[in-house]
Formats: C-alpha cells, sequence, structure tokens
C-alpha cells in the first residue's frame, strides 16, 4: 500500500498534522518509536524508572528522556502522544518579540497569520486558567508584590479538565466525539503521566479524532530511513524498526506520497543529519540542517522547604506564570508526592562561570546552612517538600547538532552538541538565582541545582528547539515558511525543529498553531476536490 502521508512521532506537530490531514480526505500512518499507554498504566511516582524513565537500553521504555549533551541537558517525551504525556500542561503564547525575530520575520506575518491558529489549538487542547492557589503560588505572589510587579502574576494557562475528581462524564470538548473524562485530583502527577484521564494530553484530542477519521498510529516503531521511492508515482520509502518483543526487533518497509518529521528535535535532527549523510538517504539536504538549536535559556533551581505545613506537590504541574520583567518568566513547578529521582544528582545550588567556582559556592552554602542543608538532602518526601522553580528568558544564542564519532570514523555515536552563534546557553543566570533566594526566604528554603550544573555547568532545558529551522531558501535554512523541506517535494518537517526563534515560554502552544497554519496550505485530497498529492508538485 502507498500511504497519502505518514507521520514520523505523534507529539504535536505530528498530531495535528494527522487530524487535519484526516479531515482532507487523505490515509495517513504514523509512526511512533514509543508504547501506547492507558492512564493506568503510568507511574505513580518517578521512582518507578521502568514506566517513567525513556532508556531503552536497558529495558526502560517510559515517557520522559534526558539527554545529556556537552552544552546542554536536554528533557523531552516519548510515546503515543509525544510530548504531551510529560510535559507540563502548559500553554502559554510568546510575546510579540517572537514573532519579530531577525531569523525568520520576513517570511510571514507571523503574528497576524498565527492568531487564529493559536486560538483553534488553544481550544482543542481544552486550555484554561488554574483555578485554585497552592502554596507555591503564595509565595510567588509575596515575591511579586515584593518586586512591585503583583499585575504581572497570573494563573497559568493549562490543558487539564477540572470536572469533580473521580467522576468520569462525557466528553466536554468535541461535542461527544472524544473519550470520556474525568476532573483533575490535584495530585501534580502530570509530568510522570495523568493516571486520572485529567489531563488533555494529544491522546485525548488531536490524535483521538485523528484515529477515529481513520488514521493508523502504529507503535513501538523506530523510523531508521528514508528514500526517495523509485518507479512510478515518486514519494518516499520509509524504513523501520518495529519493537515486537523485549528481545525481537523486526524491520518493515513503508511507502508514501508524502512524509512528515514530527519526532521532536532530538528524533528529527539526528535522522535528517544521517540522511543527508549517504548517498541512498537524501545527500541534497541543506548544510543548515542542525544549526539554530537553541533552548528558552532556562535555569531550573529546586527550593527544598524545612515547613511541613507546606505540600509544594498539591496541584498540577505548573499553576502560575509571574514575569518579572519584559523579557522573562518565572513558574513552580512540580512533581506528584513520593517522587524524588532527581534528589540523587541534586547538588546545592551554586551558580557560577567556573568549576572551582560553583564547587566553592556550593560548599560555602552549605556551612552557611548545615542544619538546612542536611534536612533538604535526607527529606523524607522529596516532591512534597520542593517546589522547582523555572526560570525562562527570551534571550537568543544557538548550539550545532551533529553527528558524533569515534576517532576511527567508522562508528556513529548519535547526536553531539557545538558552540553556534551568540552565546552559549549558561545555568548561571543571576536573576534566577535572585528570585529563588527570595521564593526560598518566604517558604524557608534550601536552593538546589542538577549535578551538571554544579560540576560542568551545564544548563537543563525542557524545550531544545531549532536545527531544521525556516529560511528563504537552503542556504538560510532546511524549510520554507509553509514546513517543506528544500530539494525533497513531499518532505516536511512539523515539530520544535521548524521553530526558528526563542519564544521564552513552553513551546507546546506555538508547534501546534505552527502546524495548524501549515496544514491550511494542503488542499482537500483530488478525489474530494482538491489538487492531490501538493507536496510532490
Amino acid at each position: 500500500m502507498t500511504w497519502d502521508w505518514i507521520i514520523v512521532g505523534s507529539g504535536f506537530g505530528g498530531s495535528v498534522s494527522a487530524m487535519r490531514l484526516a479531515e482532507k480526505g487523505y490515509s495517513v500512518l504514523v509512526l511512533e518509536k514509543g508504547r501506547r499507554w492507558d492512564p493506568q498504566d503510568f507511574a505513580r511516582t518517578n521512582w518507578n524508572l521502568s514506566r517513567w524513565l525513556w532508556m531503552p537500553s536497558l529495558g526502560f521504555r517510559g515517557i520522559f528522556r534526558i539527554s545529556f549533551f556537552r552544552h546542554l541537558t536536554g528533557l523531552s517525551g516519548v510515546g503515543v502522544g509525544g510530548g504531551s504525556l510529560v510535559y507540563a500542561n502548559t500553554l502559554p503564547a510568546p510575546r510579540p518579540a517572537f514573532f519579530q525575530a531577525p531569523a525568520w520575520k520576513d517570511l510571514a506575518n507571523w503574528e497576524e497569520e498565527l492568531r487564529p491558529h493559536y486560538e483553534t489549538a488553544r481550544r482543542r487542547l481544552g486550555g484554561v486558567e488554574y483555578p485554585y492557589r497552592t502554596a507555591a503560588d503564595r509565595a510567588l505572589a509575596t515575591l511579586a508584590e515584593e518586586k512591585g510587579r503583583t499585575s504581572h502574576l497570573h494563573p497559568a494557562p493549562v490543558a487539564v479538565f477540572f470536572g469533580k475528581p473521580g467522576v468520569r462524564v462525557p466528553d466536554p470538548y468535541h461535542g461527544g466525539l472524544g473519550p470520556p473524562r474525568t476532573g483533575c485530583t490535584l495530585c501534580g502527577g502530570c509530568m510522570t503521566g495523568c493516571r486520572h484521564g485529567a489531563k488533555n494530553s494529544l491522546d485525548f484530542n488531536y490524535l483521538w479524532l485523528a484515529e477515529r477519521s481513520g488514521v493508523k498510529v502504529v507503535p513501538d516503531t523506530e523510523v531508521t530511513w528514508i528514500r526517495p521511492a523509485d518507479g512510478e508515482g515518486g514519494g518516499y520509502q520509509v524504513t523501520a524498526r518495529e519493537r515486537v518483543s523485549l528481545l525481537n526487533r523486526r524491520t518493515r518497509t513503508f511507502r508514501a506520497r508524502n512524509v512528515i518529521l514530527a519526532g521532536g528535535v532530538l528524533g528529527t535532527v539526528e535522522l535528517l543529519l544521517r540522511l543527508r549523510r549517504r548517498e541512498d538517504g537524501l545527500p541534497g539536504l541543506s548544510a543548515a540542517v542542525g544549526d539554530r538549536v537553541r533552548t528558552n535559556s532556562e535555569a531550573l533551581i529546586g527550593v527544598t522547604t524545612r515547613r511541613r505545613d507546606l505540600d509544594m506537590s498539591e496541584g498540577v504541574a505548573i499553576t502560575s506564570i509571574f514575569h518579572p520583567d519584559d523579557r522573562s518568566s518565572l513558574e513552580p513547578v512540580r512533581f506528584p508526592s513520593g517522587s524524588g529521582v532527581f534528589r540523587l544528582i541534586s547538588t546545592p545550588h551554586a551558580p557560577g562561570a567556573h568549576a572551582l567556582a560553583r564547587v566553592t559556592a556550593a560548599v560555602r552554602r552549605v556551612l552557611r546552612h548545615p542544619i538546612h542543608a542536611f534536612r533538604a538532602l535526607f527529606v523524607g518526601n522529596w516532591a512534597r517538600r520542593t517546589a522547582i522553580l523555572m526560570y525562562m528568558c527570551a534571550e537568543e544564542g544557538h548550539l550545532r547538532l551533529e553527528l558524533g564519532r569515534k576517532p576511527s570514523s567508522l562508528f556513529r555515536l548519535g547526536l553531539v552538541s557545538a558552540p553556534g552563534k551568540g552565546a552559549l546557553p549558561t545555568a548561571a543566570l543571576p536573576e534566577a538565582t535572585e528570585l529563588a533566594e527570595r521564593f526560598a526566604r518566604e517558604v524557608d528554603g534550601f536552593l538546589g541545582s542538577l549535578l551538571p550544573e554544579t560540576l560542568f555547568g551545564i544548563p537543563t532545558t525542557a524545550h531544545i528547539l531549532g536545527g531544521a529551522c525556516m529560511g528563504r531558501d537552503e542556504r538560510e535554512g532546511v524549510i520554507d515558511h509553509r514546513h517543506r523541506v528544500f530539494g525533497y517535494p513531499g518532505l516536511y518537517v512539523m515539530d520544535g525543529s521548524a521553530v526558528s526563534a526563542n519564544p521564552g515560554v513552553n513551546p507546546a502552544l506555538t508547534i501546534s498553531a505552527l502546524a495548524e497554519r501549515a496544514m491550511t496550505f494542503i488542499p482537500v485530497k483530488k478525489s474530494l476536490g482538491g489538487k492531490e498529492g501538493e507536496g510532490l508538485g
């Protein structure tokens, strides 16, 4: 069978595309390397590593992937529904500066064109303001008051159903066409996988509706190669490795007239780099593949409180957003009670430009507050006592992702990072530390950071973007403003790697809006009155 479209990955870009293409009458196949999850299958806490972490070499096939590079640590999601399974539910839109970023502002009137698509995606994803206040929200309110910016603190826009906890009701979003839902229990388990059916992950909206419109989703199947198909009709031949059992893999080959790459930055960029390298792949790809990789310039700082009357795990993953200035934001993040894996790789917070300075600062922080440091390290329920402050700012600085090799140049090691244009991402953000110190004073807390930040100065990001960015031609970018790959008709990129500027906020809504816009350029299938195979024209 020749599919009209094959989509590689089922995250925000892939799921939006799948539903819209099905509506236009196309046959669509979605290939996803992760597994399919029912709510009761998710881990109760992140100590259940095999159900939470994605480390297939160890037999862990969970939803949370941690990728270590020389210049950053990347956090991402895997599974049917992609990053929506593990993300923190937030649906903020970027500020106007994002749409006017020099890297892409001349390609389209982005703010005007994307506005209706942001609204469509927000409605489809069930976005609402968080309706309650938590201990972390109250502390953040005090911080905002101290800074004289109380009007810049607001409830987080989140993709969660706040019906009656534990009560199953008919689909409240799609005229009864979606699955039944259960109200949020405020357990904080959004990033370990919602076990209650309250989180509006893609398998409850876009992807659910796509499958009921005829889209076929094949989980546990990782695409390993793509090449132009031989013979009449053109299109592409897609090779994938299917996981049949723990020790059994089989290779499958599919054919499609058009292909959308939507496997996230770490999936899409690596595949494109490999395909560009060999003649039996896609050797004409732009040399810009892997360029302009960016983060949201984040800092993640844990604040562990000594106060037993505060429960930092109560609520959804993120409940409020504070803008301390016009280019940054601060959000309290939580895991469910009992989730303490990150304490194993945590150290006292110690920003600094050099390793010696950071280690010295960490030791100094412990010596200043030895009892507090001891309690923070050995606290009985880390998630219940710890808020993770996520600071993001709209600073530009680029990395480059490349394929690493051993000295013999015979064996691929996967992706490696290299410096790009502009300042490198850094874990040392003085404004983030200053805000965290204020927050800690309010909750009687002790500051911590992840080990890679303290020892090596490597920042952590949950929002890695770019690597297949837009441009006027193949000298400037990998894709055009309609997400079409230069030089390969019918090949598209529809995920975070196509985001061509720093949104400064969680990019989920932006990726969805970009995909919604891109799908408007695809006509209805010929048999339904459109021009079939537009991508091959």
